[in-house]
């Protein structure tokens, strides 16, 4: 497997940085009103530089009626009242220029709110000149005479992809909430309005990117056929092979680095769902043919989430995630394209809880085993708000009401109706929300262990988990063994090996072995060898000829007690990354 030369990945600072995700709402409140807010974020960035970020991400702060927590934006130039000013957004991009840090904004441009001027003057009649900035279509009749939406596509959050509009007779389009309604993106006046208001305007006032929400959504062709019958308990389908990766999406990406995004030093990461396909995925990232500088692939974190519900939960092997890790990692191999390293953000539960084990015997170390898994990836290192102190899945006893997220809501109601309240289908529904829903990364962060976890004042607008006096940040960086100041020691190492870390070949072994995830990281004559854990038990490790126990191992950290004669073997959830000479 040859190296990826320096002349094949350029480095360049959206490489070499970690970037940490805020969720304003639930990071931290600066004037006791419940809810997090832009100076909130100031007020942190000191901590944040010094745990060793160079990027931030602020998920979306606009303007919004929060139907699905700001991702419905209603004015792309201004700032949500709860979360301050456009001038202390302008303040926090001075803030993090100032300590040397860039700072990227959430980019959501497939639609907007219905409460957006576009939208209110485009269903106000069918001769709006922005009419067609959205897309409608005329009622489909059955035999019977009722009527029924243009398609039998089913959104993302439930329900059907159509809202019927009774003053202009048509149905709009809304992937998601109904109160999202679709921009229609083959207008290109439409384009170039987001262009300029949600894209420029952002990058004038100095900000350094975007994360780009559902960027592969945009086009979805014109003649909107029906989705396949996977569920035949119901009219209503989920068809996103029909909505992704149009016809004229990559069209589109190269016009907005034309118009835009290549006047400015900038960086691009597209959220990229649904897209399997290693060659699809390669032509969003191609450095010579510019779209995105990366995207998020969800195979990792759509693990053990139903294939058509994804709270229908399934059981899988760790080899399945070793699978999955190698994949990802040998993307890029030989390529000019660039890649992610995550395991949470604001739409996934904690990774602990999912990936390790959030007992309080094993927390702590399990927090640890997975830094040492992600900050030796090759590509962007990605880091979610509370991930660096081990904050965990809200706990078993918290029940539907407790829950704020509209995805979980709708699918509780969706289950209600099919199982004629049944407990034992809401008890399962429950079970598979808790697992995997986007409630478990929306808790409040927990920064110390006075009352409401030193989020707010007051009590803040979704419920804190209740282990926040146990876990928070006064306390972890108060303790030199906690996860969040290992987290900071993984930073500094990332940073003094990225040749290796950053930009290194990567080579799982052992890839049957259901316990145990062993890879190595090359760059030129340094190698790395990664041994982790994936069990309670202390299980061998194996590794294969030119790696065994000749030479000279020197171990870069660990999150045991063993010592290096000892790396045979690892105790439950340990993890030791050696050097190997």
């Amino acid at each position: 497997m040859g190296s990826l030369q320096p002349s094949t990945h350029q480095r360049t600072w959206w490489k070499d940085g970690t970037v940490y995700q805020v969720w304003p709402a639930s990071y931290k409140d600066s004037n006791g009103d419940g809810v997090g807010d832009i100076q909130g974020i100031i007020s942190t960035l000191d901590y944040l530089k010094d745990l060793g970020v160079d990027i931030l991400w602020v998920s979306p702060m606009y303007d919004s009626p929060q139907k699905d927590m700001g991702y419905d934006i209603s004015n792309y130039e201004d700032v949500y009242p709860k979360y301050g000013t456009l001038a202390d957004a302008e303040a926090l991009i001075k803030g993090c220029h100032d300590r040397g840090m860039r700072i990227i904004f959430d980019l959501v441009i497939n639609h907007t709110s219905d409460q957006h001027v576009w939208f209110k003057e485009s269903r106000s009649s069918k001769d709006n000149p922005k009419r067609d900035w959205y897309i409608w279509r005329p009622a489909k009749y059955d035999k019977d005479g009722k009527r029924k939406p243009p398609n039998n596509w089913r959104a993302h959050f439930g329900g059907s992809a159509w809202q019927w509009e009774e003053q202009s007779q048509e149905y709009f389009l809304h992937l998601f909430c109904p109160e999202q309604p679709d921009l229609n993106w083959e207008n290109a006046i439409t384009r170039d309005a987001v262009y300029s208001s949600a894209v420029k305007f952002w990058l004038d006032k100095g900000v350094d990117g975007f994360r780009i929400d559902t960027v592969n959504m945009y086009s979805k062709g014109t003649t909107l056929p029906d989705a396949p019958i996977v569920d035949p308990s119901t009219e209503l389908q989920f068809g996103p092979h029909l909505f992704c990766n149009g016809p004229r999406m990559h069209e589109f990406l190269r016009e907005l680095n034309e118009q835009v995004l290549r006047h400015y030093d900038c960086m691009t990461v597209g959220e990229l769902p649904h897209t399997p396909d290693t060659t699809s995925v390669l032509r969003y990232i191609s450095a010579k043919d510019p779209m995105l500088n990366m995207v998020f692939q969800f195979d990792i974190v759509d693990l053990g989430q139903g294939s058509d519900y994804k709270f229908e939960t399934v059981r899988y092997p760790l080899t399945t995630l070793k699978a999955t890790i190698a994949r990802l990692q040998t993307l890029i191999t030989g390529t000019d394209a660039w890649t992610t390293a995550f395991l949470e953000n604001h739409d996934q539960a904690r990774s602990i809880s999912r990936f390790a084990s959030d007992s309080r015997k094993n927390r702590v170390r399990s927090g640890k085993l997975l830094a040492m898994l992600l900050a030796t990836l090759t590509g962007t290192l990605y880091i979610y708000q509370g991930q660096e102190i081990g904050m965990i899945n809200v706990p078993p006893h918290w029940q539907a009401d407790d829950f704020k997220d509209v995805e979980a809501i709708n699918y509780l109601s969706l289950i209600r109706a099919r199982s004629h309240n049944s407990p034992t289908a809401l008890t399962t529904a429950v079970d598979g929300i808790r697992s995997v829903g986007r409630d478990n990364a929306r808790t409040p962060v927990q920064w110390d262990s006075s009352p409401h976890a030193g989020f707010s004042t007051v009590e803040p607008w979704m419920r804190v988990h209740d282990d926040y006096p146990s876990i928070n940040v006064a306390d972890e960086l108060a303790d030199p063994n906690s996860i969040l100041q290992f987290w900071r020691r993984m930073l500094r190492m990332r940073k003094d090996h990225r040749d290796c870390f950053i930009y290194g070949d990567f080579e799982m072994f052992d890839a049957t072995n259901e316990h145990t995830l062993t890879f190595s990281k090359t760059w030129e004559g340094e190698r790395v060898l990664v041994c982790l854990n994936f069990s309670a038990d202390r299980r061998r490790v194996f590794v294969p000829d030119g790696w065994g126990m000749e030479g000279e191992w020197e171990v870069l950290v660990g999150n045991g007690e063993g010592r290096a004669e000892e790396r045979g073997s690892l105790e439950g959830w340990e993890g030791r990354i050696y050097r190997v000479r």
